[in-house]
């Protein structure tokens, strides 16, 4: 289901004059149909999580997973941290990639790699801070069991197409097994992005047990506002 400006101001606590705005001067993704906005709740997230915009718990209403809440911390777990991963574009990037993180059983680096890059074809995955998030465009083409996050940072940063120009030396590389896990991990991600803490400790390519309690950190924080009804 997609949603309307009135649906998009909501979710992003914005105001609708807002949401316009975003669609004229920062590029927010939308379909116009005889004057009238529909956003997909991928492609909103994606926009969000590049803009640092923040995003209500409502984006994901309709959407249901038997797995419940899932945390970050464990995708990131399965999918390792690694440092010094060559590539001196896109292409050899994501290959260096895909030839170091864990893949799900079945799936050849080839095939994950051709999947990355047309996901890159539609538009760079690249966020603020010198960040990408590759992922597959439809996660449900792979089987994958539980969601999986690999923390690549680049030997050197390269051009990874974001709009701004800005060079890309980090890359959180997500592999889902279902649409609202996407959704979910995609907000998670720009969740933990938004952090100060973290984002010192990721520019600072701390070790992996340092990044995973930051991680926690992060997580423990959010779950608690929960609790209390005060998440932002």
């Amino acid at each position: 289901m997609q949603l309307d400006v009135r649906g998009v101001a909501a979710v992003l606590n914005v105001r609708e004059s807002t949401v316009y705005r975003w669609i004229r001067d920062r590029r927010m993704p939308a379909n116009g149909v005889e004057g009238r906005y529909r956003f997909g709740r991928e492609e909103l997230l994606e926009w969000a999580t590049a803009h640092k915009v923040h995003v209500s718990p409502e984006v994901f209403a309709g959407l249901t997973d038997d797995r419940g809440h899932l945390l970050l911390h464990d995708a990131l777990e399965a999918g390792g941290i690694f440092y010094d991963v060559a590539g001196t574009d896109k292409a050899t990037a994501l290959r260096s990639v895909v030839e170091r993180i864990p893949l799900p059983r079945g799936c050849s680096a080839d095939l994950i790699l051709q999947l990355f890059l047309a996901r890159e074809a539609m538009g760079s995955t690249a966020v603020e801070g010198g960040v990408a998030i590759p992922h597959p465009r439809h996660p449900v083409v792979l089987p994958v069991t539980e969601p999986m996050l690999s923390l690549c940072f680049l030997a050197s940063p390269i051009d990874f197409g974001a709009p701004s120009g800005e060079l890309v030396h980090t890359l959180f590389v997500l592999l889902t097994p279902t649409i609202p896990i996407h959704l979910q991990m995609l907000a998670h991600i720009a969740r933990l992005l938004r952090d100060e803490r973290f984002s010192q400790a990721l520019a600072a390519r701390k070790a992996p047990h340092e990044l995973l309690n930051e991680v926690r950190r992060v997580e423990t924080t959010c779950q608690n506002a929960r609790a209390n009804g005060s998440e932002h």
